[in-house]
Parts: structure tokens; sequence; C-alpha cells
């Protein structure tokens, strides 16, 4: 029976430090907002050429499901608790293509997962997708460098940066989710007028 005892005390104590270590944190998933773009101008016509979107380049902290926030100078950070449902290049990937396919100059706008023939791509990569305090408040900002790309040869067609800020209404994580999805739409507006500018210069006549 005393032989037991150092392996009863032991069980005893693995127990106890089991019952007093921290639960895990709950993680909320978010989503970004649903779109609220606006149409494109009337009667411009529709291209020709199927477009592909490729998910964006990214460093490590943007390829990933955390909520960026950088809340006093160079320090950077994510938000406790909260994640995008997906890595962010594929967030926002999604959301450009969706804002495209319902603009009617685009009639064939497909993501490289689809496999789908592209007569023309957008290869990009993204800089910042992240929440900065401005004098105490959040401020949401995106930068994306972009590069229209013929599909047969890989050649550039044309490239510009897409840089928008948009500020929270508060500084809870909602708030901030939201500024994020009013922030991609403003991004998507740009994106989309420049796109159908210069693939309109490709158009065979």
């Amino acid at each position: 029976m005393k032989a037991m005892l150092p392996g009863l005390i032991l069980a005893t104590a693995l127990l106890s430090a089991c019952s007093v270590l921290p639960e895990a944190e709950p993680i909320r998933l978010h989503l970004l907002p649903a779109s609220t773009l606006g149409p494109a101008p009337a009667g411009q016509p529709a291209l020709s050429q199927a477009l592909r979107i490729v998910t964006p380049e990214a460093n490590r902290l943007f390829s990933s499901a955390r909520i960026a926030v950088v809340p006093e100078g160079n320090q950077i950070s994510s938000y406790r608790g909260a994640r995008w449902a997906d890595a962010v290049p594929t967030l926002l990937r999604d959301r450009l293509v969706e804002n495209l396919q319902q603009d009617s100059r685009f009639p064939s706008v497909s993501h490289e997962d689809a496999g789908l023939h592209a007569d023309l791509e957008l290869v990009s990569d993204l800089r910042a997708f992240q929440s900065e305090y401005i004098d105490g408040l959040p401020q949401v900002r995106i930068r994306l460098d972009s590069h229209l790309v013929q599909a047969s040869s890989q050649r550039i067609l044309a490239s510009r940066r897409f840089e928008v800020r948009q500020p929270s209404d508060g500084t809870q994580v909602e708030a901030v989710v939201a500024s994020f999805g009013q922030a991609s739409d403003e991004l998507s507006g740009q994106l989309r007028d420049w796109l159908y500018q210069q693939a309109r210069l490709t158009e065979k006549p």
C-alpha cells in the first residue's frame, strides 16, 4: 500500500494542476460585411476578354486570418479573440471577384482556383490590410500594388498602386470590421474602373 502512495500523490497533483489551467479564449470569426458598392456607369460596352483575379501575395502577417492592428508607432499586433473567417488574401480576392462579377462590363470574371480560361489576369501584392490608430481612433488602411497581365505571355500591361483609408466609428472589433468592409468596397470601385480602362486598351478593334 505504501508503494502506491507516491503514484497517488503524483496523480492528485496532476489533476489539481489541470483544474487550474486557464480555459482557451473563444475565437470569434468575422466575415467582411456585405458589399454596398454601387453600380458602374451605365452605357459602357462589355469587355470581350475573360479576367482572372489571382489571390494577392502577402507577407506572413497579412497572409494569416489575424485582424491586424497598429496601436502606435511601428508596433503591429492583432485583435485578441477575433479572426477573419479566411486568410486575408483570399478574403480580399473573393470580395474583388464578387464586385467585378456584379459589374456588367465584366461578363467573365473568375479566380485561379476555378481553373477557367482567362485572357487577362490581375496579379497583386497586398502591402497593408490593417487598422491603425490615428489620434486615438482606429482607421482602416488597405494598400494593393496591382498589375494587369496578359495571361498567355505573362507580360505586364499596366501597373498601379491603390491605397484607401476608412475611419472607424468606434474602437470595438465590430466597428473596425465594418470599416474594413467599406474600405474593401472603395478599393473595389477604384480597381474595377482602372481594370476596365486598361482592358479596353487591349481590345481588338
